[in-house]
């Protein structure tokens, strides 16, 4: 996936939570697409910067990558 590609998954993901799930939708999208995200080339504050989010959010996409090697999606 590209940077602009992966930037409007995590903006639609984002934006179309229910309230109070923002954080847990950035939690999913870096769980789900670890694999895209480490294979694209970008960060992930280039990543959230394209989400049109919060910068400070580059920390939880991380720790989101990170926990792939653990989890799964339902």
């Amino acid at each position: 996936m590209t940077l602009q590609e992966l930037g409007k998954t995590l903006q639609e993901m984002y934006f179309n939570s229910k309230k109070g799930e923002s954080v847990v939708m950035i939690h999913l999208f870096g769980i789900k697409y670890a694999h895209e995200i480490k294979n694209s080339g970008s960060s992930k504050r280039e990543i959230v910067e394209t989400a049109g989010i919060s910068k400070s959010y580059a920390t939880e996409l991380s720790k989101a990558v990170r926990l792939a090697e653990f989890v799964r999606p339902k």
